[in-house]
C-alpha cells in the first residue's frame, strides 16, 4: 500500500511536468487569439466541429512548439533564475521524452487543423511552428533582430482562426496579423527589460541587454506603439469593424502610447512593469471591442 501511495504523487508530478512543458498560461493567449480570428470570420454561424478542431489543433501545436523550444533551450533555461526550475533543466524530464511529447503534440495538432478545418489552417500552423523553432529560437542566441523574427509566428494565430473558418486570407486577416505583430514589440521589450539580468546571464543579446541605458529600447518601443495607433484602425478601414471599434481602438492605443512614452523617458522597473501590464490589457480589450462591434444587437 505504501508503494502505491508513493507512486501516485510521483505520477501526478510527472503529469504536471508535461503540462508545464506545454506552457499553458502563455498559450492561453495563443488559443484565445485564434478563437477571436475564427469568430470575426464567422460570427454566430460557426461550424461547431470546425471550431473544436481549430481549438484542439491550435492548443496541441502551441504545446508541441513550447516543448520543442524547451528541449533546444534547456542549457539557457538552466542559467536563468526564472526558468531553471523548469522540468528539463531541473532534470525531472529527459530531453528525449520532451522531444517525443513535442513532436507527437505538434503532428496531432497539425492533423486536427488540416482535416478538421482545412489545408490552409494546417499550413499556417506549420509555418508558425517552423518559423518559431527553426528561425526565432536559434536567432535568439545570435542577434537582437530575433525579436522581430519571433513576432511573425506570434502574430499568426488570428490568421489561423480566420483561415479555419473561411478557407482563405483576405485583408481583414492581414489586419489582425499586423495588430498582433506590432503589439508584440513593446510588450516583449517590457518583459525583456524586467528580465534583462537573466537574459544577460544566459548570454542572449536581446536589445534591452546590449542597450545599457535603455534609450534604444525605449525609442523602438515607442515607435511601435505609435505605429499601433494607425495599425489598430485597419479592421475598420478594410470593413471588418465599424465606428464603435474605431473610437475604442484609438482611445486604447493612445493610452498604450502614454504608457510606452513614460517607459521611453525613464526606463525604470516600475514603468516597465506598468507597460507590461498595460500590454496585457490592451490586446484582449481590442479583441472585445471587435467582437462587440461584430455581434448583432451590439455594434454589428
Amino acid at each position: 500500500m505504501k508503494s502505491e501511495a508513493v507512486a501516485l504523487p510521483v505520477a501526478r508530478g510527472r503529469a504536471l511536468d508535461f503540462v508545464a512543458l506545454a506552457k499553458p498560461r502563455l498559450n492561453v493567449l495563443v488559443v484565445a487569439t485564434t478563437c477571436v480570428g475564427f469568430y470575426l470570420a464567422t460570427g454566430a454561424r460557426a461550424d461547431l466541429l470546425v471550431l473544436v478542431s481549430t481549438i484542439v489543433g491550435t492548443t496541441l501545436v502551441a504545446a508541441g512548439s513550447a516543448a520543442l523550444n524547451q528541449v533546444y533551450e534547456r542549457d539557457i533555461d538552466g542559467l536563468m533564475l526564472r526558468t531553471r526550475t523548469r522540468p528539463l533543466p531541473a532534470g525531472r524530464i529527459q530531453p528525449g521524452e520532451a522531444g517525443a511529447f513535442g513532436v507527437i503534440a505538434s503532428l496531432t495538432g497539425l492533423a486536427c487543423l488540416t482535416w478538421g478545418a482545412n489545408i490552409l489552417a494546417g499550413a499556417l500552423a506549420l509555418v508558425t511552428l517552423v518559423s518559431y523553432l527553426a528561425a526565432y529560437t536559434p536567432l535568439k542566441r545570435l542577434t537582437p533582430a530575433s525579436t522581430l523574427v519571433g513576432a511573425v509566428p506570434g502574430a499568426l494565430p488570428p490568421m489561423i482562426g480566420w483561415a479555419a473558418a473561411r478557407g482563405e486570407l483576405g485583408p481583414p486577416a492581414w489586419a489582425l496579423f499586423a495588430i498582433v505583430f506590432i503589439w508584440q514589440i513593446p510588450h516583449f521589450f517590457a518583459i525583456a527589460w524586467l528580465c534583462r539580468d537573466d537574459y544577460a546571464r544566459a548570454g542572449l543579446p536581446m536589445l534591452p541587454v546590449i542597450d545599457e541605458d535603455g534609450s534604444r529600447t525605449g525609442g523602438v518601443s515607442l515607435l511601435f506603439a505609435v505605429a499601433l495607433v494607425a495599425v489598430a484602425t485597419l479592421p475598420t478601414i478594410v470593413g471588418l469593424t465599424g465606428t464603435l471599434y474605431l473610437f475604442g481602438a484609438v482611445l486604447l492605443s493612445a493610452a498604450f502610447v502614454v504608457l510606452t512614452l513614460q517607459f521611453a523617458r525613464r526606463r525604470t522597473t516600475a514603468r516597465a512593469r506598468w507597460l507590461f501590464f498595460g500590454s496585457l490589457i490592451y490586446l484582449p480589450a481590442l479583441w472585445v471591442l471587435m467582437i462587440v462591434d461584430r455581434t448583432p444587437g451590439f455594434g454589428g
